[in-house]
């Protein structure tokens, strides 16, 4: 049985859908904090248990009888919490279960030394998962396509899209991200360890994201460049929690240094097709934000 933590959020629940469409549903399970939110996929078949990375004791139940355990990161640290300390609880969690492999959702730019914090995170859990004696496989996705959609959406009414200065990103898109993650689980030991860059197949800087939002748009994006120190500025002001805020620019500061600009052709051989491109993305999301 294949257990996947998260599941109710964005990616996680991707995952289950692209996983009940390969195995019988009743080889599939969800860890979530809240069972109500899950009730459809209870009704189509999925069992549904309370599991929460923060209340270790709950995991037992959660994980029981699972061979693999998809662990979907934890987003703690956006909120004060220690990401590290949720993410070995499941861990033990899955090595008393009996649980077999761990499938972790990393990232493409997981580093000791990263610029942009989160990496940081994910290279600590690669580091305990080495060490867990359980065997387990490091998803190293590319960078969440949805968020540069999200910004660049944010600069619609005013035009401008305003950041400091960037480099390229290969921004790859959940559903391709959730399929191949559905394919590594039913292909078990197919890797071991981290695999190669999961990424869509071009990358892009916010210049090029701009020009090509401009086309879909039918009038321009502009972008302009500000120094990280104003940027700061406007984002506190903004409200914006003091974490966020190292993470906002840590995306810039990472991508600047090349960390996120990898291309890969692994995600492509998973998926048997190309990767969706930000055009694609973009075409969608942008027109009916604009139509809004």
């Amino acid at each position: 049985m294949i257990v996947v933590t998260g599941a109710t959020g964005q990616l996680g629940r991707l995952i289950v859908e692209k996983l009940i469409a390969r195995v019988p549903v009743d080889r599939v399970a969800v860890s979530v904090r809240d069972v109500q939110k899950a009730q459809d996929l209870a009704a189509r078949g999925v069992r549904v248990r309370r599991g929460d990375f923060a209340q270790p004791a709950s995991l037992a139940q959660a994980f029981e009888g699972a061979t693999q355990v998809l662990m979907v990161s934890s987003n703690a640290a956006a909120h004060g919490g220690d990401p590290l300390a949720q993410h070995r609880s499941a861990i033990d969690a899955a090595r008393s279960a009996g649980v077999r492999r761990i499938v972790y959702t990393s990232h493409m730019g997981a580093s000791r030394t990263s610029a942009f914090p989160p990496m940081l995170d994910h290279a600590a859990t690669e580091q305990m998962l080495a060490g867990s004696g359980l065997a387990w496989t490091s998803l190293r996705n590319g960078f969440y396509a949805s968020s540069a959609a999200f910004l660049l959406e944010r600069a619609l009414p005013s035009g401008v899209f305003e950041a400091p200065a960037d480099g390229k990103v290969s921004w790859t898109t959940h559903a391709d991200l959730a399929e191949a993650a559905a394919v590594v689980l039913t292909n078990e030991g197919r890797f071991d360890g981290p695999t190669p860059p999961l990424t869509a197949s071009q990358a892009l800087d916010f210049g090029e994201l701009c020009d090509v939002a401009s086309g879909i748009l039918g009038r321009p994006l502009r972008r302009s460049t500000v120094s990280e120190d104003e940027m700061r500025a406007k984002l506190v002001a903004g409200g914006m929690p003091a974490p966020v805020v190292g993470i906002s620019l840590g995306l810039y500061r990472a991508s600047r240094d090349g960390e996120f600009a990898a291309v890969d052709p692994t995600l492509r051989q998973l998926l048997g097709r190309e990767p969706t491109s930000m055009r694609e993305l973009l075409a969608g999301k942008l027109t009916l934000r604009a139509r809004g």
